[in-house]
């Protein structure tokens, strides 16, 4: 399948996203959500995905200019283009089946900032930094960030992001634990790589199960969290992987994960 706005590249067992409109900051108008949502039906047997932009920015937010120069109109215009594009792209990196590594390596601002939080890991190049640039232009948060902001670094800091509207550094954002980690930027590509790659060659059913466990898990109660962990704990180990997990501890080596 082709793609106007992002580039779907497979490196072994990694499938690799790349928002491709470098000359925009890789803005991402309603067009690019849904390709990136499309692309996330294409991954095939990859074990773990890996999102980064071309050239000097992540994703500098919505395309304001929208994808052909006729710009984004606000109000209902606003809620189209989220409830049609935007939001189904983030429950769909929710509900993914494997690992998740965002590489940041510039500007992730406005609907940028909770795309580059949609993951399971965010790492972030030095000179990288997280905007929630909506009230500078009067407009409220979206793409989750309402939801994910507090979860990550509380309610304050959260409103801090959304009403000042201010610059978070890299390495604020570890500090905070907004991201994962924050690396140099000339070892951002090969530290995301090497991450997804681990990821991929880990026991994808027990992480897949993982990561939609948690998901689940931050909107439930504990008595529900306790039978889902169950549920997956079930489908884990009827796994191929956990039979291969469990000989290789007894037989004292390292076990070789299929991904099964």
């Amino acid at each position: 399948m082709d793609f106007e706005c992002i580039r779907l590249e497979r490196v072994g067992d990694v499938a690799r996203i790349v928002l491709n409109r470098p000359e925009r900051l890789n803005a991402c108008p309603p067009h690019m959500a849904i390709e990136i949502s499309d692309a996330l039906s294409l991954l095939g047997d990859a074990r773990a995905l890996l999102v980064t932009g071309e050239g000097r920015a992540f994703c500098s937010g919505a395309d304001l200019a929208g994808a052909g120069g006729a710009p984004i109109s606000p109000g209902a215009g606003s809620y189209k283009s989220l409830t049609e594009a935007y939001n189904p792209m983030i429950l769909k990196f929710s509900r993914l089946p494997i690992p998740v590594v965002m590489a940041v390596n510039g500007p992730a601002a406005g609907v940028g900032c909770p795309l580059a939080l949609a993951g399971d890991f965010t790492l972030a190049g030095r000179s990288a930094y997280f905007l929630q640039a909506f009230v500078n232009i009067g407009l409220v948060p979206d793409g989750g960030s309402s939801w994910i902001l507090p979860r990550l670094i509380g309610k304050a800091r959260a409103l801090q992001m959304m009403m000042l509207g201010e610059k978070i550094s890299a390495e604020k954002a570890e500090d905070w634990g907004l991201i994962y980690k924050c690396v140099d930027d000339a070892a951002l590509a090969d530290e995301a790589m090497a991450l997804a790659e681990r990821l991929a060659a880990g026991p994808t059913v027990a992480l897949g199960a993982m990561r939609q466990v948690m998901a689940k898990g931050l909107e439930s109660d504990l008595s529900s969290t306790l039978l889902m962990e169950a549920e997956a704990q079930q489908r884990a180990g009827d796994s191929a992987d956990a039979a291969e997990g469990i000989a290789a501890f007894l037989e004292k080596r390292k076990a070789s994960f299929a991904g099964k």
